[in-house]
């Protein structure tokens, strides 16, 4: 008998068994989904062995959806996620979104939990959803999640709703603005165990201790052979032929020498010049550094192994009294790479590690150490470098409407000059002179508005009719106003308004209801005049500091036409950061509007193949795949006429637990976290490199 309870108990506490909503395999199946600008039908797909599967074709639409709702509502109690099979059958990356609803009101925001996954193009990925989102922030504290099962990728919710588990009404998956044609191939859609262990996550070189691949260090020992092989390639890979001592083009006829860097457009191309002349297209590296520590603090379960604070190891890692205090979290910290550096090249592993990277950097074709980089690389006088700039402080700001990164700051405000200047006159103390230095990125996707719809396109008017009189922007945009109108009635006849003085608009002001013509073409024409103050101060405050070196821009993410037309008119040249599988002018609309050269900041790919839980902005199949987008990537930016050079970001994989300020932990680096290059990168780098000037000059130079 007791033998008897024993099972029966057993058998009461077992796991429950995954339970499948639908696998698409009859046509009843398919007719019981809801299609929200989409079209469905049912394929036979070499990606699910032959079994039947769901092709979604998604359509232009806001959100376009394919959506199962429940006859009566489900019980999942004693489940925890809800797993799907997506293909991506196309040539381009897809972000799909999943959600489930436990209530028949649920919209997006409430009643529901949502996460999202990118699928490369090519690629199959089995991904779960946590129906009850972690309770513990501080130990989800990463941007991507381990896999839940073997090849069952877990999906980190954007939302902190907790289901009802006994009554889930709806799942869906989505995509947001598709551009048409957009295809994913569902299958095997269940209800799955959530299992998810975080214990022992991390093995002592930072990586990934549920799974092997190649490249993966498994010793210490280990270390010195990876050392000793690199060090052979390298001698066998030296600089690209056909180069100039700054990586530029001794192929073609040498322009004019100034001693620095400088632009030039020749036969309809524009190009960056080399202070010896010749012609120069950036190949660039962001983050050239020693990678961002992970909190360690609240989270010390993720991790097999981390020294105790008096080893040797711990000593340049953080482990020996490194706090971070933030807003977010606060704690000690640790950096997995600085320590298998120290393991790699011993305790003066810094000056050990730049002088490997810059061999690296010649030897894969990269000519430019870019943003973010460690400043003990200006004047390395092996590999031209920018300078980069943040301008902080207590002025004033304005908001642009979406302030991803903080609001804008106001360009009127005194103060804001002052500490431009307080922030460029270190940097130039390090640069001025230099002929290695390409220029200056100042600031970095600073909040714009957006292009488009009307009240993001004036979205900085808007925030600063919000502000008092107060304000200075406000005082520079009710200036703007009456050199235009002659009096408020004149205003008023421009806007439908009926305001009674210009007093009326010192106070915080928000129009009522949609803009009018006349209105919008105000406040546009408003953010024109923001935008180009911004500009001519940061470039001014450039000019007192260095005067030979390039104004590179502000790196836009968002952006308007008013603020990419002023950085044309101010900057030397326009950057944009752009995170796409390649540089389509279609897309870029703003792009028309320069007649300047143009640089991107950064784009990146990332996989899912070599241990790491997110693949970034732009998501490839594998590691072949990512190299190969890289390849693609060049070549679109080297085949058009105004982009004189694109900087990867970056150099290493960021954390596998999360860079400490904001969890991303992204499979974007050239290089792990154990100092291993990526062959296929490697491989990449100098096939395309090699090949960037003679195709530049064919395809762009007529």
């Amino acid at each position: 008998m007791n033998a008897i309870l024993i099972l029966l108990a057993s058998a009461m506490l077992a796991e429950p068994a995954p339970r499948v909503l639908t696998s698409f395999e009859s046509p009843a199946d398919v007719a019981a989904l809801k299609a929200h600008g989409t079209r469905l039908k049912a394929v036979t797909d070499r990606a699910t062995d032959g079994r039947q599967a769901l092709e979604v074709t998604f359509l232009e639409a806001e959100y376009a959806s394919v959506q199962m709702v429940a006859a009566s509502p489900w019980d999942f109690s004693g489940l925890g996620a809800l797993a799907v099979d997506i293909t991506n059958p196309g040539s381009e990356p897809l972000k799909a979104g999943i959600r489930v609803d436990d209530d028949p009101r649920a919209d997006g925001a409430r009643y529901c939990v949502q996460g999202e996954v990118t699928v490369g193009p090519g690629q199959t990925l089995a991904v779960a959803l946590p129906l009850v989102p972690p309770v513990d922030p501080m130990t989800y504290g990463l941007r991507g999640l381990p896999p839940i099962d073997k090849g069952l990728h877990a999906l980190r919710p954007f939302t902190t709703h907790r289901l009802e588990l006994s009554h889930v009404v709806a799942w869906q998956v989505f995509l947001h603005r598709p551009k048409p044609p957009a295809v994913l191939i569902l299958d095997h859609v269940r209800v799955v165990p959530w299992k998810l262990s975080l214990d022992g996550i991390v093995d002592a070189y930072g990586q990934y201790a549920g799974d092997d691949w190649p490249g993966k260090v498994h010793s210490a020992e280990e270390f010195a052979r990876r050392r000793a092989a690199e060090e052979a390639d390298l001698k066998a890979h030296p600089q690209l032929p056909d180069r100039d001592r700054f990586g530029g083009w001794t192929g073609a006829p040498p322009r004019k020498a100034t001693g620095f860097f400088r632009t030039e457009k020749v036969n309809g191309t524009w190009w960056l010049i080399t202070p010896d002349g010749h012609l120069f297209f950036s190949a660039g590296m962001d983050c050239v550094n020693f990678g961002d520590p992970t909190m360690t603090t609240g989270r010390e379960n993720m991790f097999a192994w981390l020294p105790a604070k008096d080893d040797p190891l711990a000593r340049h890692a953080g482990r020996a009294g490194f706090v971070i205090r933030g807003p977010v979290r606060s704690g000690e910290t640790f950096n997995f790479l600085t320590c298998n550096l120290q393991r790699k090249y011993g305790n003066d592993y810094g000056k050990e590690f730049h002088a490997v990277t810059l061999a690296r950097l010649r030897s894969w074709g990269f000519n430019t150490i870019a943003n973010w980089s460690d400043q003990q690389l200006y004047r390395n006088g092996q590999v031209p470098y920018v300078a980069t700039v943040h301008i902080s402080g207590d002025h004033e700001y304005v908001s642009g409407g979406d302030d991803y990164w903080g609001q804008m700051h106001d360009p009127f405000d005194p103060r804001f000059r002052a500490h431009a200047a307080r922030a460029i006159r270190p940097v130039a103390e390090k640069v001025k002179a230099d002929p290695w230095c390409v220029g200056w990125f100042v600031d970095n996707e600073l909040s714009w508005g957006g292009w488009g719809d009307d009240a993001k396109r004036a979205g900085l008017a808007l925030g600063t009719l919000a502000k008092p009189g107060t304000s200075p922007a406000k005082k520079a945009l009710l200036e703007h106003f009456k050199s235009r109108y002659a009096s408020i009635a004149a205003l008023n006849a421009a806007w439908g308004t009926s305001l009674a003085g210009w007093e009326a608009l010192q106070e915080p002001f928000k129009p009522a209801g949609p803009l009018s013509a006349g209105m919008k073409a105000d406040l546009i024409g408003f953010v024109k005049v923001f935008a180009r103050k911004y500009f001519e101060v940061v470039r001014e405050e450039i000019r007192k500091a260095d005067p030979d070196h390039l104004y590179l821009g502000c790196r836009f993410a968002w952006h308007t036409p008013e603020a990419v037309a002023a950085a044309n008119e101010v900057a030397d040249v326009v950057s944009f950061n752009i995170y796409q599988p390649r540089l389509d002018p279609e897309k870029y609309p703003a792009i028309r509007l320069v007649d300047k050269p143009c640089i991107i900041g950064e784009f990146h790919f990332g996989a899912l193949d070599r241990g790491m839980f997110h693949a970034g902005l732009v998501a490839a199949a594998d590691q072949r795949a990512r190299a190969d987008m890289y390849v693609d990537y060049l070549r679109s930016v080297a085949d058009h006429p105004n982009f004189v050079g694109c900087h990867w970001f970056q150099y290493v994989d960021q954390p596998l637990t999360g860079r400490y300020f904001d969890g991303e932990n992204y499979n974007i680096g050239f290089i792990s976290v154990t100092d291993t290059p990526y062959p296929e990168m490697v491989e990449a780098a100098r096939k395309v490199h090699a090949e960037i000037y003679p195709r530049r000059a064919k395809t762009t130079g007529k």
